[in-house]
């Protein structure tokens, strides 16, 4: 059976389009059958340029078919693709096309590779966390829905803030007016939760996150929930504000006064396919672009950790009775000390030296 490949891509960028088109190229010629979107085909059609043969989704195939998604675009591409292939639990590979990127894998420059990382099946495939969302109005059901990154509930009117009672566990926690509150999972850490003052947490760390938005409080901080407990905001009935829930920036509802929102661990997870093993740390710093540098210049090699380390093991190498050479910063100068009380006032005496 032929391996079929899903290309999707943002085709309101030029960009897009043209990575869209090449990728398809390079899996087809590879002998992978590339597959898209009716939407997206009438999309690269407009533009006249040639195209290899591909099969349309949902026409010529089914998700459960489809071996791998390849998402060309930003974050907000690889959410919309969460959406369409989370139920048959089939992995996405972003190539970042967009601003930051963090979900994506790759990088445009690298498109290439990943394509024939694809073709060589040499990725792994990361299950990330999602949500359960309920929202209830009047003691009934009125959505049930899911998110990847967050649920956000916000304030629908600028001039009015809303005022919210948010609970762990069925247990009230705080009251107060706000913006909004964001309920996210790790992976949401590094979205709206972290513009939001909140922590970033490693995608490996089971836990769920709230954070208030610009709540008028004295205790508003932003909370490391257990994954196993529920998180809940209700909009008081007392506020004159209303109030919309948002799903991954993607999906919306209306929360008129009264209107309560759970947010539970989902058993459902989204795969991610990873082509290197980077650790979160790395990633962190490349997509900030973090200064590991510090603002005071580099650090001199002999002040790092590994340096001390290696100096302070020549003792016991060499014998006993050897003393490990200390980084020049120190050698030759006595270790900083008190001051003499006594001396505390007046002016120290000059030597010979001086």
């Amino acid at each position: 059976m032929s391996r079929k490949i899903l290309v999707m891509a943002h085709m309101g960028r030029q960009e897009a389009k043209d990575a869209a088109r090449d990728s398809c190229l390079q899996l087809h010629d590879a002998g992978l059958v590339p597959v898209i979107s009716r939407t997206d085909l009438e999309a690269l059609q407009e533009d006249g340029v040639p195209l290899v043969p591909v099969e349309v989704i949902e026409e010529d195939v089914s998700l459960r078919e489809i071996e791998l998604v390849m998402v060309l675009g930003g974050d907000g591409s690889i959410l919309r693709a969460a959406e369409l292939v989370r139920s048959v639990d089939t992995p996405l590979l972003g190539v970042n096309l967009g601003h930051v990127g963090f979900l994506a894998e790759s990088e445009r420059s690298d498109l290439a590779e990943s394509v024939e990382a694809i073709v060589d099946g040499r990725y792994t495939v990361e299950q990330r966390m999602t949500i359960d969302v309920t929202v209830w109005q009047d003691q009934k059901k009125v959505l049930h829905t899911w998110a990847l990154n967050e649920a956000s509930v916000e304030k629908g009117d600028r001039e009015k803030m809303i005022e919210v009672v948010v609970e762990v566990d069925r247990r009230p926690l705080s009251t107060f007016g706000c913006d909004g509150v964001v309920l996210a999972t790790p992976t949401g850490s590094t979205a709206y939760a972290f513009s939001a003052g909140g922590p970033v947490v490693w995608p490996e760390v089971e836990a769920l996150l709230l954070v208030p938005l610009s709540a008028h409080a004295l205790f508003a901080r932003p909370l490391v929930i257990s994954p196993n407990s529920m998180m809940a905001v209700e909009v008081l009935t007392r506020t004159d504000a209303r109030g919309v829930l948002w799903c991954d920036g993607r999906r919306t509802t209306e929360l008129p006064p009264g209107s309560r929102i759970e947010v539970v661990r989902s058993p459902k997870a989204v795969n991610l396919a990873r082509m290197h093993r980077t650790p979160f740390s790395e990633r962190l710093v490349r997509k900030f672009e973090l200064p590991t540098t510090g603002w005071r210049g580099p650090v001199p090699p002999q002040e790092t950790t590994a340096a001390r380390t290696a100096a302070l093991s020549t003792v016991g190498a060499g014998g006993a009775g050897r003393v490990a050479e200390l980084p020049k910063s120190t050698v030759g100068h006595e270790m900083p000390h008190d001051p003499d009380p006594a001396t505390l006032g007046s002016a120290p005496e000059r030597t010979e030296t001086d």
